[in-house]
């Protein structure tokens, strides 16, 4: 099972270019998850298809928070999964994330724009970093993958990417 994992894309309106970055990033991808600061709930369009799981982040819109939790807990192919978009410090957000969802096999979360996967202890963190290329400095749009496999030395593996330039 493939999971395409963003956040913080920061749009308003679905426009031709987010939909072929995301036809793009998500070939192969059944499954959604987004990390809140999607800005505008109709950006989720670019998904029909799939399975979405998202939540809302601190520069959505009032519509966007009344649909969408701040966070979330899904089980996927029977691990625990927590959402959420995170908030405060950079530095520290890691240690909110894992007291929100204490006994979760993986973390989704946003807010600092840096991509990030990896282990602390059995949980597996994950930010996508920012899929518009709203990072710091003008920083390209990352994403992240990530695989459940059961069948697996590592049933759960992610990796991060950086969206072409030019799609």
């Amino acid at each position: 099972m493939y999971i395409g994992i963003l956040s913080d894309t920061h749009l308003h309106a679905v426009d031709a270019s987010f939909m072929q970055q995301c036809a793009t990033a998500f070939t192969g991808c059944d499954i959604i998850i987004h990390a809140g600061d999607l800005t505008d709930v109709s950006i989720l369009q670019a998904f029909k298809g799939k399975d979405i799981h998202a939540v809302c982040g601190n520069m959505c819109n009032t519509t966007t928070r009344q649909i969408l939790p701040p966070q979330k807990h899904i089980v996927l192919g029977g691990y625990s999964i927590g959402i959420t978009h995170g908030a405060g410090p950079r530095h520290t957000i890691e240690e909110r994330v894992l007291e929100q969802f204490p006994n979760a096999d993986c973390i989704v979360f946003g807010h600092s724009h840096q991509a990030v996967c990896h282990r602390i202890g059995k949980t597996l963190l994950i930010n996508p970093g920012s899929f518009s290329g709203t990072g710091r400095y003008g920083a390209a749009g990352t994403y992240a993958l990530l695989k459940i496999d059961g069948n697996c030395p590592d049933p759960l593996c992610a990796t991060l990417h950086t969206l072409p330039e030019q799609i």
